[in-house]
């Protein structure tokens, strides 16, 4: 990887960051309604997301360009980790003390920015493990079959605790989510309930990113691994996005147009996550020709995103409740596109 070609991959998810905040601060401020009030929030937050990306694009990058120091080392997991608990503790004071529906902004913003902090610490996670990434291109070296275990890679117990993180970070967005849909039925807990539950896919899906790249770092990376995480990752993707369809074919309610939408382009951004668990499968320990192809499917779920948001606005001039739907679609795209800096990172770190 060329120095030039860095410097784009770390740009990417901070102009995507710059995007986020931008339009979300813009949407917030743009009128004094529940519509903006939620989308504004959501749009804005999920720049933690792309920050924590750049975190991860970081750490991996500096490794390839033999720069990484021990301040590094330490300056973007925390970051990251930072990031999360900021976004995840804003959304806690968004909704505590809100009822599902005198306070249904509060209660609905608060509980999706919660989830994208949930997220974020699974990227930030995603990050730590990345710290030892020079690893990797190493033992892809080694024969297959061989299992030696380098002295600097991750030991117990930060080997389990990293694992354990997004398991944890997953199984409360499981929670929050079940208990919404499960609960006393209002639009701000019906709705609640949907989008925790596609942004519980997301952390579901990051488990297996976190978990390939510690046991490839670990050199105990065996073959089951190779079905098991990616098809992981689709399961999960195909939940969100089939939920999501389901939900606008099923409900006549107007405010089931919203959740529908949003779990169909937080699946979307499953598959996007899935480019870079199944390139580790794919090129551990055997020639894959077309690795260098990869980084085209955070392109297209990006340019899904796009294109749905782009027919969700039209939709929106003569239907209000996909006010939310349109802006956020938007967010998720940005995100889709800061994936694409991440696999793209990944794919260089481990080809030849």
């Amino acid at each position: 990887m060329s120095y030039v070609e860095s410097v784009v991959f770390r740009a990417i998810p901070v102009a995507m960051m710059a995007l986020c905040l931008g339009f979300g601060l813009y949407v917030w401020n743009a009128g004094d309604v529940a519509d903006n009030f939620v989308a504004g929030h959501v749009v804005t937050f999920l720049a933690a997301i792309c920050l924590c990306l750049f975190c991860t694009a970081a750490t991996i990058i500096r490794q390839l360009l033999q720069r990484f120091t021990a301040l590094d080392r330490v300056l973007y997991p925390v970051l990251g980790y930072a990031v999360a608990a900021g976004t995840a503790s804003y959304g806690v004071t968004l909704f505590a003390g809100a009822s599902g529906t005198a306070q249904s902004q509060e209660y609905v913003a608060g509980h999706v920015v919660f989830g994208l902090g949930l997220i974020s610490g699974c990227v930030a996670t995603v990050a730590t493990a990345s710290t030892k990434f020079s690893l990797i291109p190493e033992n892809l070296s080694f024969e297959v079959g061989d299992h030696h275990v380098r002295p600097e890679a991750f030991g117990r117990p930060t080997a389990p605790l990293l694992v354990a993180v997004p398991i944890v970070l997953a199984a409360v967005a499981w929670g929050f989510a079940l208990a919404n849909l499960f609960g006393s039925t209002t639009p701000a807990r019906f709705t609640v309930g949907h989008v925790m539950a596609g942004l519980a896919c997301i952390c579901t899906s990051l488990i297996g990113l976190v978990v390939s790249i510690v046991r490839q770092i670990e050199n105990k990376y065996v073959a089951r691994e190779r079905i098991l995480w990616p098809w992981l990752v689709v399961a999960m993707g195909t939940v969100s996005l089939v939920w999501g369809v389901a939900v606008l074919l099923v409900n006549d309610e107007p405010y089931a147009l919203t959740p529908g939408f949003v779990m169909i382009g937080l699946g979307l951004v499953c598959y996007s996550i899935l480019s870079k668990v199944g390139l580790l499968a794919l090129v551990w320990r055997r020639p894959f020709d077309l690795a260098n192809r990869v980084p085209l499917i955070p392109v297209t779920t990006a340019l899904a995103c796009l294109f749905l948001a782009a027919f969700v606005f039209q939709a929106a001039v003569d239907d209000t409740n996909l006010f939310i739907a349109a802006r956020v679609l938007v967010g998720l795209g940005a995100v889709a596109f800061s994936l694409y800096s991440i696999v793209s990172i990944l794919e260089s770190g481990t080809s030849g």
